[in-house]
């Protein structure tokens, strides 16, 4: 069997492995629901989120408005569905922004172990890692006003150590194997055994990881609109939706309710799936289930 054919069976069997996980299978299902949601509200909508219909604020939800409308009269359910797209849209470049920078950096700081490089890379990350996402969209903010720019920066920030620390963690336990040390006899780079021999090997764990950093990044978008410092009216954002609902609390509680919902089950989706992948990576969790 040829080493295409290998590699095409080795797929084949984590793809049969996940569809028989039932904690990925949950998460898949939870998350494809939003990213439907998110994809489809760029193209329709029950109703425009930027119309305001004062004569229907506050109705519950009923067959025509079916998670019901807010104090401005808005369609709770389309502003949901928005809500989705801004949310995932963030998380989805904050964590790209963290794999593109930090990974580089940790399979660098890997390659030059023990360096001067090594050690300025670990303490420039433990530096951006002492400092929370909120605290650092607060000081992007200050000086550039609130955006969702400024808070996917402000996450993709945080989201650099986290990557750099795993690739870097991860790569130093590879560079003693024989493969990588008869990569070096033969006359590749650093550099070249980095790309050819260590990433492909950590891919894996950067995609369980990449899975949990994407929820916690829809957590850190909410709670960064929830202060006024993430998305900007008029477009919709679930925490901002929960910062407009506190004040409705007893009068419309459907306006926390529906929102908080879509956050809650997002993000458990996003973790079912991150703990179906570490098991179906990892043979020795599943041998242990």
């Amino acid at each position: 069997m040829s080493n295409l054919d290998l590699g095409e069976a080795n797929r084949f069997g984590l793809v049969s492995v996940a569809l028989r996980t039932p904690s990925f299978i949950i998460g898949l299902v939870l998350t494809l629901c939003f990213v439907v949601a998110a994809l489809l509200s760029f193209f329709w909508t029950p109703f425009d989120v930027t119309n305001l219909v004062i004569a229907d604020r506050l109705k519950p939800p009923s067959l025509l408005h079916w998670f019901g409308t807010d104090n401005f009269g808005r369609d709770i359910f389309s502003m949901v569905m928005v809500g989705a797209r801004t949310s995932i849209a963030v998380a989805l470049i904050a964590v790209g922004i963290g794999i593109i920078v930090g990974v580089p950096l940790g399979l660098l700081a890997a390659a030059r172990h023990g360096s001067l490089l090594d050690e300025v890379i670990m303490r420039t990350n433990d530096l951006v890692f002492a400092f929370p996402a909120l605290l650092m969209a607060i000081m992007i903010t200050a000086v550039f006003g609130p955006s969702a720019i400024n808070a996917i920066t402000a996450i993709g920030i945080f989201n650099i150590p986290v990557f750099a620390r795993l690739a870097r963690g991860a790569a130093l336990s590879l560079w003693t194997r024989d493969y990588v040390l008869a990569a070096r006899v033969s006359g590749k780079g650093r550099a070249r055994i980095s790309a050819e021999h260590i990433l492909p090997n950590i891919t894996n764990l950067l995609i369980v990881q990449g899975t949990i950093q994407f929820s916690l990044g829809i957590l850190a978008e909410a709670g960064l609109a929830y202060v006024g410092l993430g998305t900007q009216p008029p477009l919709p954002s679930w925490g901002r939706m929960l910062s407009d609902a506190q004040t409705m609390i007893y009068i419309a509680p459907y306006m926390a309710i529906f929102p908080g919902l879509a956050i809650v089950l997002t993000v458990l989706g996003l973790n079912l799936m991150g703990d179906g992948l570490r098991d179906v990576f990892d043979p020795k969790l599943r041998r242990a289930r």
